[in-house]
């Protein structure tokens, strides 16, 4: 590839607004937020993030306490760009180092595997976090799916899922074919990422799964030849918390062979809070044609730590560490990638866990092309 790439993997009375428009070249964009729009009168634009929508275009959403027009002031400025990755966020003193060490990495995309604000049915919480992450959210695209607590239903008293997530957080699912926001698609830099839905059905005999396998048919590995899969419960799992959870189980019963014909390079998830990497693996044994596998549910959350680990540290599990960080995902060009991961020292963002990666599609004995 010409360019390199860098991704980081971290109701009511309010109304969402979004729009796209055509970009060209790699930008760095401002929200230009004058000094009278910080009194958040009911028609001003709040809580500003932009996400990727289809080639070449950009969606810029905003919330204003009234259904009313509003305009959102943008420059720009020529810059390079990163990836990155976290999970389960937050709003936290941990998720504000998380988000400070973020800033530095210079990514081009932030792919967030879900349980974004842990508003949990408490909308202000919605809004906290939207002014919290608005600064980075702003100005990089963040590429997000649902987790556990964006479920926010109460029997008998809201029973529609995910209300707040899918009005607050519009992914590009109609530019992918996909029927739902809680599943998508989309292509940056050489890399065709695929975010599904952990708590969306995921049965064979379900519409994310015939959607999934309609998009993987679409995937050109020439064009795009790193295939990426965000979702939020993870399949590996060493980590004494959410064992044996349907989410996960189920999911991988129904689907791991999919992406495992697929060539899949990396599958990054969250939902426990540590980190943890594995070995390519499938079907539980170690295989050089099968997905890397990464927890990445470190954000910073309110819930604190999973701090305990199944023992013996199982053979396919690489590297295992309870504590608060990011990933970045950088790749170099079309056949290799560099994973790295930092721990949350305080002030200082410490690489703590780092691979290399070649890309199965680069691979004869795993694809051939």
């Amino acid at each position: 590839m010409a360019r390199m790439l860098s991704i980081i993997l971290c109701l009511v009375l309010l109304a969402t607004t979004s729009f796209c428009y055509g970009i060209s070249g790699r930008r760095v964009f401002n929200y230009l937020m004058s000094p009278y729009r910080r009194s958040h009168s009911l028609t001003t634009p709040q809580q500003v993030h932009i996400s990727l929508s289809g080639d070449n275009h950009m969606r810029i959403s905003w919330i204003t306490i009234f259904r009313t027009p509003a305009i959102v002031h943008y420059g720009t400025s020529l810059g390079n760009y990163t990836s990155s990755a976290k999970g389960d966020l937050g709003q936290t003193e941990w998720t504000s180092s998380t988000l400070q060490h973020i800033v530095k990495s210079n990514y081009d995309v932030l792919l967030l595997p879900g349980d974004l604000s842990y508003a949990d049915m408490y909308q202000p919480w919605w809004d906290t976090f939207g002014y919290l992450v608005q600064p980075l959210a702003s100005k990089r695209p963040w590429m997000v799916t649902q987790g556990n607590h964006e479920i926010e239903k109460i029997p008998k008293i809201h029973k529609e899922k995910f209300t707040a997530y899918n009005a607050r957080w519009v992914m590009p699912y109609e530019e992918s074919g996909s029927p739902s926001n809680l599943f998508y698609s989309f292509e940056v830099g050489g890399v065709h990422v695929i975010m599904l839905g952990s708590y969306a059905e995921f049965e064979s005999d379900s519409t994310q799964y015939h959607w999934l396998m309609s998009d993987l048919k679409k995937v050109d590995r020439k064009r795009t030849p790193w295939l990426v899969v965000v979702m939020h419960a993870p399949w590996y799992n060493s980590n004494r918390a959410h064992q044996s959870e349907y989410e996960s189980i189920g999911m991988k019963n129904a689907m791991e062979d999919v992406l495992y014909e697929a060539r899949v390079d990396v599958v990054f998830a969250g939902h426990v809070h540590a980190y943890e990497r594995f070995s390519r693996v499938y079907k539980e044994r170690a295989n050089e044609c099968g997905p890397v596998y990464i927890t990445i549910g470190d954000g910073g959350n309110r819930e604190g730590l999973d701090m305990r680990f199944l023992d013996p540290q199982p053979k396919l599990s690489a590297y295992r560490e309870p504590s608060f960080g990011h990933g970045v995902f950088y790749v170099k060009n079309a056949t290799h990638a560099v994973w790295t991961w930092h721990r949350n020292d305080y002030h200082v963002a410490v690489a703590s866990d780092q691979v290399v990666l070649r890309n199965l599609a680069s691979v004869s004995a795993c694809y051939n092309i």
